[in-house]
C-alpha cells in the first residue's frame, strides 16, 4: 500500500508541526496511517488557523473554511479539492463530518482574549478538540467504546493544554480557570484519574481502532510532573513526549497497551 500525493503531503505537515502524534501515526499499520494522516493534518490546519493572524476576522474566515469543508462532507457536496480536504473526505462519514465541525467551532475560543466561563466551558473545550478528534479516530478505524475514547483524550489533551501554558499566556490568552499552584495539581490529578480509568478498560477498544491511541502514552509523565511540581508547567520543565516516549512508543505499538 502506497500514499497518493495528497496523504503524503498530509504526513509532512503532521511531520513538522505536530511530532507528537506523527511518531504515534508512523508506529501504526499503514492502513490506518491512510486514516490518521488526513485527520491530524486537518486538526494542524485548525488549530493554527487563528494563530497565523492578530486580526480576528481573518481568523474567524479561515476557521470558517474548514466548516464549510466539514458541512460539505456532512451534506455529501463535492469537496472543494485541497490536500488536505480531499483526502479528508475520502475517511469521514457525514456524522464523524459533524463532530469535526464542532472541533473546528470549540477553536474560536483560541481567537480571543477571553477566560473560559466556567469550568464546565473549559471540560467543553477539551473535549470538543481532544475527544473529538480522538473518536473520530479511534471510531473510523474500529470498534471502541466511545467514553473510554474520550477520557483518554481527555487526559493527552490535559497534558498537551499545560505544555502550551507558557506561549498562551505569552499571546496574552487566560488559559486556566485557577492558575494557582493548587488549581494546576487538581487539574492534573483530574486527567491522571480519567486516564486511570480509560487504561482499565482498554479491552473496550479493538485492535484496529488502538492506533488511534498510541499518542497517549506520555500524558502519563506530563500528567504526574504537573501534580507533584505545577511550577513546572509555568518554567516549561515538564517532560518532552517526543523524545522522553522513544521506547515507551515501541512498546505501546507492539503491545497496543497504550
Amino acid at each position: 500500500m502506497s500514499f497518493d500525493a495528497d496523504v503524503t503531503a498530509c504526513a509532512a505537515l503532521v511531520e513538522r508541526a505536530d511530532p507528537w502524534r506523527f511518531r504515534a501515526v508512523m508506529a501504526a499499520p499503514l492502513a490506518a496511517r491512510q486514516v490518521l494522516f488526513p485527520l491530524y493534518a486537518f486538526n494542524v490546519e485548525v488549530a493554527r488557523a487563528p494563530w497565523v493572524t492578530q486580526e480576528p476576522m481573518i481568523a474567524e474566515m479561515r476557521l470558517q473554511w474548514w466548516r464549510d469543508v466539514c458541512d460539505q462532507i456532512a451534506s455529501g457536496d463535492a469537496v472543494r479539492r485541497h490536500e488536505v480536504a480531499t483526502p479528508l473526505a475520502r475517511v469521514l462519514t457525514p456524522q464523524r463530518a459533524q463532530l469535526l465541525d464542532e472541533l473546528v467551532a470549540a477553536r474560536r475560543w483560541d481567537i480571543y482574549k477571553d477566560a473560559f466561563e466556567d469550568s464546565a466551558h473549559f471540560a467543553r473545550y477539551i473535549d470538543q478538540t481532544a475527544g473529538h478528534l480522538a473518536w473520530v479516530a479511534a471510531s473510523s478505524l474500529g470498534q471502541a467504546d466511545e467514553q473510554v475514547v474520550r477520557d483518554a483524550a481527555y487526559a493527552i489533551g490535559i497534558a498537551a493544554w499545560l505544555r502550551a501554558i507558557p506561549e498562551l499566556e505569552a499571546r496574552g490568552r487566560i488559559p486556566l480557570l485557577d492558575g494557582t499552584r493548587e488549581g494546576v495539581a487538581f487539574l492534573a490529578k483530574d486527567a491522571l484519574s480519567r486516564l486511570a480509568k480509560a487504561r482499565a478498560q482498554r479491552s473496550t477498544i479493538s485492535r484496529a481502532a488502538r492506533p488511534a491511541l498510541l499518542h497517549v502514552g506520555p500524558a502519563q509523565a506530563i500528567l504526574s510532573a504537573a501534580a507533584k511540581d505545577p511550577g513546572a508547567v509555568i518554567e516549561e520543565r515538564l517532560p518532552d513526549p517526543v523524545d522522553g516516549d522513544r521506547f515507551g512508543l515501541a512498546y505501546r505499538a507492539m503491545t497496543g497497551r497504550w
